[in-house]
């Protein structure tokens, strides 16, 4: 079967679901061919090796509205998470410019909640036209769902790249959330695209999903032309619906990156929340695997990675100069 796939891949065609399906069910020793045969189609299309990296800061946390059942920012779980209001721009900058001087190029202000108010849209707003005098970052934001009229306002201000994940595929995304629905997410992808916004948009595995869901999001990202995709993995917060959820394996994991990558052989697919516990003393093939993209620093809730030492296993791989 990979044999024939490969055939396939190497005249420039895409997987299709039918055999993203079939190559997903790999187990043991197979999954190590796929590694190399998604790491071979991330070569053939992108024509340098360095890894897109990015970082966040959460600039409103908690008290969000929404149920989404992996959340610990959720209004709706009993989580020890910190909460606070929306941070001030110059706080704001203050990160912005230790995440550039570390050689991140890509800074993204990040807002719980379902959407964003007036009030903070205007501190965003002012926050981005700040970044722009201050930093040369590549701006990007990730404030819920938005209008075509606000994904306007922000793409004004300065802002190159909307994030928006999806989470799940359609089919299970009731399984994950009923405050809002499937179609809210994809509108507010078409709003920032119609606003000339890049979107990085993927979601997270692990939450109880099948291999066939996960194929099923992949494709659905292919549909929706989504070139930046933020590949989570859930890492169970006390307090959710999900605490007790059995993590991926790191081979699962790995298997999971590679299929992303043979359904969006052109997209950035980048490593975000729970890559270290997940994947373990694996992590490195991940990025062998088709990933090539990695959210570094702190994540929402949760504390990441040194940056440094990110930068190290990015030197070892020759993926970082």
């Amino acid at each position: 079967m990979l044999k024939t796939i490969t055939e396939k891949i190497t005249t420039g065609l895409p997987v299709n679901k039918q055999e993203a399906t079939q190559i997903n069910q790999l187990e043991g020793k197979e999954i190590y061919e796929l590694i190399t045969l998604a790491g071979g189609v991330t070569r053939q299309s992108f024509s340098d090796s360095e890894v897109e990296l990015c970082s966040i800061i959460n600039a409103r946390s908690g008290s969000c509205s929404e149920n989404c059942a992996f959340c610990a920012q959720s209004a709706h779980h009993k989580t020890e998470v910190q909460t606070y209001p929306m941070l001030q721009p110059e706080e704001i900058l203050r990160t912005a410019v230790k995440v550039e001087e570390s050689g991140v190029k890509r800074f993204s202000v990040v807002t719980s909640g379902r959407g964003i108010s007036q009030r903070d849209l205007e501190t965003v707003l002012e926050t981005l036209l700040l970044l722009r005098r201050e930093t040369d970052l590549s701006l990007c934001a990730s404030l819920g769902i938005i209008d075509q009229k606000q994904a306007g306002m922000l793409a004004e201000a300065g802002l190159s790249n909307y994030h928006h994940n999806l989470e799940t595929c359609s089919g299970y995304f009731e399984q994950i959330c009923t405050t809002h629905t499937y179609q809210k997410r994809v509108q507010t992808i078409i709003n920032a695209q119609k606003a000339g916004l890049r979107v990085c948009a993927g979601g997270i595995l692990g939450l109880g999903e099948s291999l066939q869901h996960q194929v099923e999001m992949a494709m659905e990202l292919e549909e929706l032309n989504i070139d930046s995709v933020p590949l989570n993995f859930l890492n169970p917060i006390p307090g959710t619906p999900l605490q007790s959820r059995r993590a991926l394996s790191p081979l699962q994991i790995l298997r999971a990156i590679a299929i992303f990558r043979l359904v969006l052989p052109g997209a950035v697919i980048r490593l975000c929340g729970g890559r270290k516990e997940g994947l373990r003393r694996l992590q490195p093939l991940a990025f062998l695997a088709g990933a090539n993209g990695l959210m570094v620093g702190d994540y929402l809730t949760t504390r990441g990675s040194a940056i440094q030492e990110d930068f190290a296993m990015l030197r070892d791989l020759e993926f970082f100069n």
